[in-house]
């Protein structure tokens, strides 16, 4: 998708990007948190910050984890240690550090599907993942803490299901900033810290559940700057953006959904939702992926080809 295209959709979308608001056709919206108060060095690296563009930096790109989590995970304090007084010089959804398709040359398809959690965002579509079972359609799984704990028993069948891989969808589902930065009205993490709480709190309850590590994480919104990104693989895990806005945070219609799934090129990460039953993605990808297995296309969970 062209960052024109995705910006359109974004603004189409507006703060239900995030996929955790309500279900079409009412209901409360989702209350924001708010950010914690920062140190006074993150205080003033946010007002440099906030300056600054997501052009593309000076400094090299960050390594990508490797497949295993390193043999001694960081702990919090010397996760602020480190990184307590660099200011960011990227924020966005593509940003260096984050992974926004597939590897050269690779031709098949990543379906990502995120579910939110909290208020307004712990439905399960049943019938979308009922779907991608019937056509034997492999997924990536990004779950959020608070889902989970409101979905134990489909949690457990989704984990079970060779099919599908979970990844981590955060702990409160916060845009992953060091200075606080927001994202469609969902308040960023405060700091240092509360980036290694949003990532670690629920890789730690994954980790626990699962009986291994997770490999991938998507921050709540998908939204990061370059210094958390780095962050993320330094706890082992690889920051995953998307190609194609498949279903515009749960907003789109099913006729939408299917146009832009049907229009992702090979080597595309897709991102969905699938905690918003009713919507127009269960019904939107049901009407892609056919033409598309009709091709040849392949589709593929992250680790299948992401190292």
């Amino acid at each position: 998708m062209a960052l024109s295209r995705r910006a359109l959709l974004a603004a189409v979308a507006g703060s239900t990007l995030a996929g955790c608001g309500p279900s079409a056709g009412g209901g409360a919206a989702a209350p924001v948190a708010p950010v914690a108060s920062a140190s006074v060095s993150e205080a003033s690296e946010a007002s440099e910050a906030s300056a600054i563009s997501a052009a593309t930096p000076s400094e090299p790109p960050t390594p990508t984890p490797t497949a295993a989590r390193a043999s001694r995970e960081p702990t919090r304090a010397e996760l602020v240690d480190r990184y307590g007084g660099t200011a960011p010089k990227q924020w966005g959804m593509e940003v260096t550090g984050v992974t926004t398709r597939l590897p050269d040359g690779e031709s098949a398809t990543a379906l990502t599907f995120d579910a939110c959690g909290g208020p307004g965002g712990n439905g399960y579509d049943a019938d979308l993942i009922d779907f991608l079972r019937k056509r034997s359609v492999r997924a990536t799984l990004f779950l959020n803490a608070r889902w989970i704990d409101a979905n134990p028993d489909v949690f457990k069948q989704l984990a079970a299901d060779p099919l599908f891989e979970i990844g981590n969808h955060g702990t409160v589902h916060r845009p992953l900033s060091v200075t606080g930065r927001s994202a469609y009205g969902i308040a960023g993490t405060g700091g240092v810290g509360e980036v290694y709480d949003e990532v670690a709190g629920n890789a730690h309850k994954l980790a626990g559940l699962l009986g291994h590590p997770v490999r991938f994480f998507r921050s709540g919104t998908a939204h990061y700057d370059d210094v958390a990104a780095r962050m993320v693989a330094d706890l082992g895990e690889r920051a995953a953006g998307f190609t194609v806005n498949g279903d515009g945070g749960a907003t789109l219609s099913a006729a939408e959904v299917r146009q832009e799934i049907a229009a992702a090129p090979p080597g595309a990460i897709v991102i969905c939702h699938m905690n918003h039953p009713g919507g127009g993605t269960a019904p939107g990808v049901a009407a892609a992926v056919p033409g598309l297995l009709a091709q040849g296309r392949r589709f593929v969970r992250l680790s299948e080809v992401l190292p």
